[in-house]
This record gives structure tokens, C-alpha cells and sequence, in this order.
């Protein structure tokens, strides 16, 4: 059984920061790809920001310059660092992980519950 835990969602004003924070637990072997996504109410489910296993990231157009995302491999960890927020990044975010549960296992793309970020005055 893996889980992903997503927690540091809160109510913040515009202009403030914020950080998200993941752990991967249970049966992993090994974690590929991690990132975050967002969905609005009303709005599809959108990517926010991903990392490799090497570190490289990939971020939305919309987030570039005001997010960074990080990861700890050895702690099966991926963060997001969130500054300047802004109204329209309300949503509840949502943690994503390729990962193969054993070393014969096929990869499988896992997801948080999500936690919600409020960005409001």
C-alpha cells in the first residue's frame, strides 16, 4: 500500500508564500517523476510544477518565477515553495508520483488527497 501525504495548505494573503510539502510512504522501490497539481472550483484538474529523479523541473507558465519545487529522494519527499501568491492560485493542491511498488512491478501514478490553498485578503 503507498500513500502520498500532502500537508502546509492554508489561508494566505496576496503577496504572501506558502509551502507545500509531500511524503511518499508504504511499498516503494522506486519514485520517478513527482509534481503538483491544482484544480479550481469548476476548472480541470491543471499541473502546476514536476520534478525528475535527476531533479530537473518543469513548471506551468502561470507559476514560473514564483514556484519552485524540490524533492528529497532519500526521504521520498517533493515540496513546493510558493511565493507572490495570487487570488487566482486558489485551489486544492494535489500531489502526483510515478512509482514502481517492487523491482519486478510495472510503474503506477499515485495521488494525495490534496490540501487546499486560499489566497485571499
Amino acid at each position: 500500500q503507498v500513500h502520498l501525504v500532502e500537508s502546509g495548505g492554508g489561508l494566505v494573503q496576496p503577496g504572501g508564500s506558502l509551502r507545500l510539502s509531500c511524503a511518499a510512504s508504504g511499498s516503494i522501490f522506486s519514485i520517478n517523476t513527482m509534481g503538483w497539481y491544482r484544480q479550481a472550483p469548476g476548472n480541470q484538474r491543471e499541473l502546476v510544477a514536476t520534478i525528475t529523479s535527476a531533479g530537473s523541473p518543469n513548471y506551468a507558465d502561470s507559476v514560473k518565477g514564483r514556484f519552485t519545487i524540490s524533492r528529497d529522494n532519500a526521504k521520498k519527499t517533493v515540496n513546493l515553495q510558493m511565493n507572490s501568491l495570487k487570488p487566482e492560485d486558489t485551489a486544492v493542491y494535489y500531489c502526483n508520483a510515478d512509482l514502481r511498488p517492487t523491482a519486478w512491478a510495472r510503474w503506477y501514478n499515485y495521488w494525495g488527497q490534496g490540501t487546499q490553498v486560499t489566497v485571499s485578503s
